[in-house]
């Protein structure tokens, strides 16, 4: 049986293949999160249910947020290695 724990008391980490879903699912979490706060706060001001309306906003966010991030992830690494100079080789 395999646990979340390694022998050693540390949580055991993904495996390296696994970034190219771990990476764009924090970031679309976290920019969905705060763009529906935002946009939660700009419609409805400082409300007593401000929270509960941001994750629900946030709730309908997320699920387009993050298959777009999945595909939109790899489209900004190709531009940005377009216009952004690759560091120089290490000896």
């Amino acid at each position: 049986m395999h646990t979340a724990v390694s022998r050693h008391g540390r949580i055991r980490k993904l495996p390296h293949h696994a970034t190219h879903i771990v990476s764009p699912m924090i970031l679309s979490l976290m920019m969905s999160g705060l763009v529906s706060a935002a946009a939660t706060y700009s419609a409805v001001g400082f409300a007593p249910d401000l929270g509960a309306r941001t994750l629900g906003a946030w709730m309908i966010t997320y699920p387009i947020a993050f298959p777009a991030a999945i595909v939109a992830v790899p489209i900004v690494r190709r531009i940005v290695s377009l216009i952004v100079e690759a560091p120089p080789a290490k000896r």
